[in-house]
């Protein structure tokens, strides 16, 4: 099973998650954050325009997917079609348990 994380820097949240729940991957935890990457933010005209402000943190939307290992490539495809600008990072997940029934494994996704 993996781990594939989305930092997202505009809201294309739910173009993803459609996109998702048409093969199938229901599974997807959607934060609200605040981080800097490479670009600085966007300009904030303060004080009737006379002041420049630019925040140290911007807006950005994370996502969060466990799937089988068999379907990175195809996961992956989806959300770079549905996204505009983001980074995807994929982690190997050794264990999963569900709480409610004790099943473990790809059971649990």
């Amino acid at each position: 099973m993996l781990k594939i994380e989305v930092i997202l820097g505009e809201n294309d949240v739910m173009a993803i998650s459609e996109a998702l729940k048409e093969v199938g991957i229901g599974g997807l935890t959607v934060n609200k954050v605040r981080g800097r990457g490479k670009r600085p933010g966007p300009e904030i005209h303060a004080s009737k325009g006379s002041e420049i402000f630019v925040p140290q943190f911007s807006s950005k939307y994370q996502l969060e997917a466990i799937v089988p290992d068999e379907r990175e490539d195809e996961i992956i495809g989806i959300i770079k079609n549905n996204g505009r600008v983001g980074k995807i990072f994929v982690s190997q997940i050794l264990r999963a348990i569900d709480i409610a029934t004790g099943d473990e494994g790809e059971k649990t996704i």
